[in-house]
């Protein structure tokens, strides 16, 4: 009976009333039975969907969790520099001038930072960074 009631399932998840009957008269069932069976592997079929969209929500919002997470530190570091001590030269007259300002540009996905400075780049890795904050 299982297997026959599976596979009418697999060809309609909803019967009309002349399948139903004649599913019931096939399983030698009333056609309320079939009618519940049919409710029921529905509701069944539904929790499993639900359960899976579940799991797909929870894997996306750890991947996100820890995204922001890195994007939080990767935030911190860059903070951390900016309010690092700006470096001074001496000029002329033993006036001391400070350095003009670095921008810093870090690539997401290679977590590299790249410094423009005299329109050259330079290149260090989040490690080479963090050694001078």
């Amino acid at each position: 009976q299982s297997a026959l009631l599976e596979e009418s399932f697999r060809e309609h998840s909803t019967l009309n009333p002349k399948q139903k009957n004649a599913l019931a008269k096939q399983l030698n069932l009333r056609p309320r039975q079939v009618e519940v069976w049919f409710q029921n592997r529905r509701a069944r079929t539904k929790l499993k969907q639900t359960e899976v969209d579940c799991e797909v929500l929870k894997r996306c919002c750890e991947n996100l969790t820890e995204e922001n997470r890195r994007l939080q530190k990767e935030l911190q570091e860059l903070r951390a520099l900016k309010a690092a001590p700006q470096p001074c030269v001496i000029g002329q007259d033993n006036y001391y001038m400070p350095l003009p300002a670095t921008t810093l540009t870090m690539c997401p996905s290679c977590e590299r930072v790249a410094t423009m400075e005299n329109s050259r780049s330079l290149q260090f890795s989040k490690s080479q960074i963090s050694q001078f904050t």
